[in-house]
């Protein structure tokens, strides 16, 4: 099963508690599978990429994988640079959201 969650940014340290809890009851009521994170919208720095590092580690914990969705250029460079790439995936379809100008995801459960 595959469930969806957008991250709006920009994002401040200050917000990583409601956004991990967010996140983990959505993972908790999906069940395993993956879930494609929509990040079309944020920033990239060293706070997103800490924020979806810890959504990963949350993720695996209960069985499903976070997917990155709609990464720009910018954060999947961070995302190397940090040593994290094989980490924080890009899924194929999230691939080619990123190369183009893409439309993000919009379902409930978005963050």
């Amino acid at each position: 099963m595959t469930s969806h969650v957008a991250i709006r940014g920009p994002i401040d340290r200050a917000d990583l508690p409601g956004l991990f809890a967010r996140v983990c009851a959505l993972l908790e009521s999906a069940g395993p599978g993956d879930v494609l994170c929509d990040v079309e919208n944020v920033t990239a720095d060293a706070v997103v990429v800490d924020a979806l590092a810890r959504l990963q580690l949350a993720a695996r914990r209960r069985g499903c994988r976070i997917l990155l969705r709609g990464a720009s250029r910018e954060l999947r460079e961070l995302v190397a640079f940090m040593g994290l790439a094989e980490v924080l995936t890009v899924s194929a379809e999230a691939g080619e959201a990123a190369r183009t100008a893409g439309t993000g995801c919009r379902s409930p459960g978005r963050t």
